[in-house]
């Protein structure tokens, strides 16, 4: 781990042996020292100039460590803080740490090699805070006139609705042999599922089907954030790129949604599963955002779940996509669902309901309508859930 040489860090600890001793160490590490036996004089340093990280003492006059990181989160001072103490106890612990302590360590230190590691890594976790924070600040900056528009469509349902049906794809929709086609059905006014589909070049065909946590109007709204971080994202690359669209990896648009709605800070995660079609080779490329049920695909009378796992699109900053590849049979169907159409399915539990999903594609025979039709949708009523569905077939009879 790369020691960062400008970071100043205040050690305040009641003993002086002790602080000095750490105080050596740690500038012999390269890193700039202030020291303080008063937890009361280091708390004033941290608001005249504020340090890059504390080390306290658990146990010390007038103030202890535990008031120390209260007092800072009080005046949202968002400096790390390491306790280091002698005491071992295991609420002391836990009520550091719950009060947002970075590390505790437990005197005496045999190896100072230890405190320096916990202050290198509690020195990066607040760098990339940093980072993440200011990211946010100019992703704010460049979505404002996109926010202002779902302001007013929070005001006004039917213009969200008109927005979000003017967003989806044309149904059925022809390339080829291959055809598209596509159902939703909201349980409220607006829909927090969401399908595209369409073509990027004369080789590739990129498709996808969203199902954004939550329901009605709050969710619709991220859906038109999808399309718009997609579509920004084809036209950013072809931009750079004078104008034609590089390969890239249906991981990699995940990747791209995942961050901008972590930084968008909307408390809202999809699931989602993209996939790009390349017409030149027949194979289809996916990747898969916490999803299910899983895409089915038929083909010669038999159907059969893709196979794929992926952690949901928006929760987790470190979240990593896998791509996977099929080789397209000449007459297939492949069909995409929203997990409220479990909600529709016989069984006792969700997995009877996945069991049963592949037998009923196989009896639609693979098709929108077929689908449709065995599982009621002409006829449903008072949905817990959205309902999205999406099907692409070539040379089904």
């Amino acid at each position: 781990m790369s020691i960062p040489h400008d970071a100043t860090l205040l050690i305040i600890d009641d003993d002086d042996v002790v602080r000095a001793s750490l105080a050596a160490y740690l500038e012999d590490s390269g890193f700039r020292v202030v020291q303080t036996a008063s937890s009361l004089q280091g708390l004033a340093l941290c608001t005249q100039k504020p340090p890059d990280l504390v080390v306290c003492d658990l146990r010390m006059p007038q103030m202890d460590g535990l008031e120390l990181i209260s007092q800072l989160a009080r005046q949202n001072r968002s400096i790390p803080v390491i306790v280091v103490s002698g005491a071992g106890v295991m609420s002391d612990v836990v009520e550091a740490l719950r009060l947002g302590a970075a590390d505790y360590l437990i005197k005496p230190i045999e190896d100072l090699a230890v405190l320096e590691h916990s202050v290198c890594r509690a020195l990066e976790r607040s760098r990339l805070q940093l980072e993440n924070s200011r990211y946010r600040e100019q992703l704010e900056i460049a979505n404002r006139d996109l926010r202002a528009s779902l302001h007013l469509l929070q005001e006004d349902q039917d213009a969200g609705r008109q927005v979000q049906m003017n967003m989806l794809p044309e149904t059925p929709w022809q390339v080829g042999a291959l055809c598209f086609s596509h159902q939703i059905i909201p349980s409220l006014y607006l829909s927090g599922d969401f399908v595209d589909y369409f073509r990027v070049d004369e080789r590739r065909i990129v498709f996808y089907l969203a199902d954004v946590s939550g329901h009605g109007a709050s969710s619709a709204f991220v859906t038109v954030l999808l399309k718009f971080m997609t579509t920004r994202l084809l036209y950013e690359s072809r931009r750079h790129h004078g104008g034609v669209l590089p390969e890239f990896r249906p991981s990699e648009v995940l990747g791209h949604i995942n961050r901008g709605l972590l930084n968008c800070n909307l408390g809202k995660h999809v699931t989602m599963l993209g996939g790009v079609i390349d017409l030149e080779q027949d194979i289809l490329h996916y990747s898969i955002g916490g999803h299910l049920p899983l895409p089915v695909l038929y083909a010669s009378g038999q159907a059969c779940y893709l196979e794929g796992r992926g952690l949901p699109v928006g929760l987790f900053l470190d979240a990593c996509y896998a791509d996977y590849q099929l080789s397209l049979p000449a007459a297939f169907s492949l069909t995409l669902f929203s997990d409220g159409v479990l909600e529709l399915l016989p069984g006792d539990s969700l997995r009877n309901k996945e069991d049963a999903l592949p037998g009923l594609v196989a009896r639609a025979g693979g098709t929108l309508e077929g689908l449709g039709q065995a599982l009621g949708l002409a006829g449903l009523k008072d949905r817990a859930d959205d309902i999205a569905l999406l099907v692409l077939n070539r040379n089904l009879t």
